[in-house]
């Protein structure tokens, strides 16, 4: 796949170019994410963002370490408690954050493991992680709002992210792990494929609608994806590319 860390930052920048067209009415306008203004999104990921760009970016206990909260649980605290910054200070702070991390995770030594949640992922999955939350929040920000944002070729890595961690996400629901195969259509037109085409279990159709299923913005019903094999309606059902 191509650079994730160059991808990265050109996911960063697509994102810039819309925040930076938002009038003050926008900022307040609500968005895609249940309960949450277009700020309030743009919050969350400036908080996230500067848990990369903080040091000690690679030591200490990942930030949500404990068993008796949720990721959604503490998104929505962290939001609360900061909310009400200006647009233009918001967005400031979200570029000194956003430009910076793909160059502070490329700098890490092969090895490094970095706390992210309840556990520790490689730089290199973190800034998968980045983007597919950046995409899918990207989302929430210019549906609501009719603002284009096309599909690009970036979305590899979060198809690839969503098949990944699937076994992740059969173990949550308590189900065994099973393989997979994924045959995507880009947003070009080309074939992505992940896991052995051997797999009893196969989903085939737009990477595109893949992808906002892994992120809870469309439901198998809302798609062209078709579903093949003994445990297929399971994997489009727990599929996810974030983190929980």
């Amino acid at each position: 796949m191509a650079d994730v860390f160059e991808d990265l930052a050109a996911e960063y920048r697509q994102l810039d170019a819309v925040l930076g067209s938002l009038t003050q009415e926008q900022w307040a306008r609500p968005s895609g994410a249940d309960g949450w203004t277009v700020s309030d999104v743009v919050l969350h990921l400036v908080q996230t963002e500067e848990v990369i760009i903080a040091p000690p970016s690679g030591a200490g206990e990942a930030f949500l370490s404990g068993e008796g909260t949720t990721v959604d649980a503490l998104a929505a605290d962290m939001v609360s408690a900061e909310r009400g910054i200006p647009p233009e200070e918001l967005l400031a702070r979200w570029r000194r954050a956003a430009f910076a991390s793909p160059g502070v995770l490329r700098a890490h030594p092969a090895g490094t493991r970095l706390p992210w949640v309840r556990t520790s992922l490689s730089p290199r999955t973190l800034a998968t992680t980045r983007l597919a939350e950046h995409w899918a929040h990207a989302l929430d920000i210019t549906v609501p709002l009719g603002i284009a944002y096309p599909d690009t070729a970036r979305l590899r890595h979060v198809a690839w992210l969503a098949h990944r961690t699937l076994p992740y996400a059969f173990s949550l629901a308590g189900l065994a792990e099973v393989p997979v195969f994924c045959d995507l259509s880009a947003p070009d037109g080309t074939r992505w494929t992940f896991g052995g085409p051997d797999a009893p279990t196969r989903i085939t159709g737009p990477a595109a609608e893949f992808c906002r299923v892994g992120a809870q913005r469309l439901t198998p019903g809302q798609t062209g994806l078709i579903a093949e094999g003994p445990h297929a309606a399971d994997a489009l059902r727990l599929v996810r590319n974030y983190a929980a």
